[in-house]
């Protein structure tokens, strides 16, 4: 239970975050740069501030180098921020470095983009990595 805003609400902190659910497999063609993209959303988490659920759109680009996320894993770790108090910011930069540490890309970015609340649209941006040319469409 946390108290926000004077109220109680039951949710769980970053440590319920369970980044060994993820799974890679290997990428066959290393030496072509391809880009990955994967969206959903259905994202949600919940604002550690008032308690209130935060929902969004989720959207990660990457160039793999030797490893590709598996999608079913990836929507099990998604799960586990659904009740998870955690700040936009700080979720989308969990996100990056969860996802970097599992399937290490040449670049990647992640962007959470939140529905608007309170009159107010959030959208947060990280990247790791250094993109080559113009093969990632940035």
């Amino acid at each position: 239970m946390v108290e926000a805003e004077g109220r109680t609400f039951s949710f769980g902190d970053e440590d319920s975050i369970a980044p060994e659910v993820l799974e890679t497999f290997p990428y066959e063609y290393p030496e072509r740069e391809i880009v990955v993209e994967i969206d959903t959303d259905e994202f949600t988490a919940v604002c550690p501030f008032s308690g209130l659920p935060d929902f969004g759109t989720l959207r990660v680009r990457y160039v793999p180098d030797r490893r590709i996320i598996e999608l079913k894993s990836f929507k099990y770790y998604l799960v586990g921020y659904r009740n998870v108090g955690i700040y936009q910011e700080h979720a989308v930069n969990r996100l990056l470095e969860d996802l970097v540490a599992c399937c290490q890309p040449r670049w990647m970015e992640v962007v959470l983009d939140y529905r608007v609340r309170g009159g107010l649209h959030t959208v947060a941006r990280a990247e790791s990595g250094t993109r080559t040319g113009d093969s990632t469409g940035g």
